[in-house]
């Protein structure tokens, strides 16, 4: 039922002439002008909020090689190996709830209907570290519009791949299979929301979230789903996979603030991958310029 067009990514070889354009203008001072304000420069032209600390692409080998994604493996380098040979293709998505057209479409049609922009955009991970990485996907508020939100629509509910024979962490009954996660309507409308189908101008790698993922710059990266099989438009906040597992750790919003603890660590700095020392965390992981509006007047220490 969605228009399709057509969607091709940008070739790696091109990716990386962009690259080498840019840092052939940084030796004239450009880059150097934007870095000095914190701002890194993308293809797209869409670049996180200033800040007083510059970011840099964290190296491709380690955003496929450091993963969390309890369905293969608690142990971050062991997942890029257990995902080896994982199948993506076909991978039919379905989208239901209060929607005016319901349907079950595959990724790859997604891919087609919907162009892929390139977006640089920080995570931060609960645990205290974080990476810059190049995302290539489309905005969700873009299919939302075109799968057309119901009046009652207040949370929209994503579910993720649920095989234990594929997947050898979902046989640990600890956790309440399938992963689940939830954005407030608004939250999930916002142009930072993105579904990314690739990293680095590649395909996304299986380790990474593949073949489509959730990607919500300024909350904690769990909230980042991956491997999506279903969207669900609702009216009550839905039960999400952290939430559920521990609430009194994993709030439903989980907006990256330094001034709220984790019940076992300090958010108040981070480390980012492949740099010595620790930075401050930043209000929203540095975009409140784009997104604290949203939060206007609620309580983010209740609301965590």
């Amino acid at each position: 039922m969605i228009n399709l067009k057509k969607d091709p990514i940008t070739p790696e070889k091109l990716y990386f002439s962009r690259r080498k354009f840019l840092a052939l203008v940084g030796s004239v001072g450009l880059s150097a002008a934007l870095a000095a304000c914190g701002v890194l420069p993308t293809p797209s032209g869409f670049a996180p909020s200033a800040t007083s600390e510059p970011d840099t692409l964290t190296p491709y080998d380690t955003v496929t090689h450091y993963n969390n994604f309890y369905e293969f493996s608690l142990q971050k380098e062991d997942v890029a190996d257990l995902a080896t040979g994982m199948v993506t293709q076909p991978w039919p998505i379905e989208i239901s709830g209060l929607v005016d057209h319901p349907q079950t479409i595959d990724v790859a049609e997604l891919m087609k209907a919907y162009p892929a922009e390139e977006r640089t955009y920080r995570l931060r991970c609960v645990e205290g570290w974080s990476m810059v990485i190049p995302w290539n996907g489309f905005p969700l508020h873009k299919l939302l519009a075109d799968i057309g939100v119901q009046e009652g629509a207040q949370y929209v509910k994503f579910t993720s791949v649920n095989d234990p024979s594929h997947y050898p962490g979902q046989k640990d009954v600890f956790f309440p299979w399938p992963y689940t996660e939830g954005l407030r309507l608004d939250e999930a409308q916002h142009d930072l929301t993105l579904l990314a189908t690739g990293l680095y101008g590649k395909a996304l790698p299986p380790q990474d979230g593949a073949p489509i993922r959730l990607v919500v710059p300024w909350k904690y990266g769990f909230k980042s789903i991956k491997s999506i099989i279903k969207i669900e438009l609702v009216t009550d906040q839905p039960a999400t996979f952290w939430n559920t597992s521990a609430p009194n750790e994993y709030g439903f919003y989980s907006n990256v603030n330094p001034a709220v603890p984790h019940p076992r660590w300090s958010q108040a700095t981070e480390r980012r991958i492949g740099e010595l020392g620790r930075r401050n965390t930043e209000l929203f992981n540095g975009y409140a310029n784009e997104v604290a509006s949203l939060y206007t007047g609620m309580d983010l220490e209740k609301y965590y």
